[in-house]
C-alpha cells in the first residue's frame, strides 16, 4: 500500500494500525534493505496523514465555557484563551 491516494483514503485508525505494522516489521530486522526503505517511506506518509487528521480534529474540538455560577454557558474553539 504505497500509493498516496490510498493512504489518504484510510481512516485514522486504519492508518495508525498500518503504521504500527510497519514499525514492527522494521524493528524485527527481517526486512531487506530495499524493503526497509520502501516501508520507511510508506510509514513517513502514514505518519504525516495521521498528524494531519489529528490537527484537523483538534481544530474542530470545542471546550465548554462556564458562567460565574459554574453552569455551562457556551462553547469556544479549543485553542482560544
Amino acid at each position: 500500500m504505497s500509493d498516496d491516494a490510498s493512504i489518504s483514503d484510510l481512516s485514522f485508525e486504519a492508518a495508525l494500525k498500518r503504521l504500527e505494522a510497519i514499525v514492527q516489521r522494521l524493528e524485527s530486522g527481517d526486512a531487506s534493505l530495499d524493503e526497509s526503505i520502501t516501508l520507511y517511506a510508506e510509514g513517513d506518509r502514514l505518519r504525516a496523514q495521521c498528524e494531519a487528521r489529528l490537527q484537523a480534529a483538534q481544530a474542530r474540538i470545542e471546550k465548554i465555557t462556564l458562567g460565574p455560577d459554574g453552569a455551562p454557558r457556551g462553547v469556544q474553539p479549543f485553542d482560544a484563551g
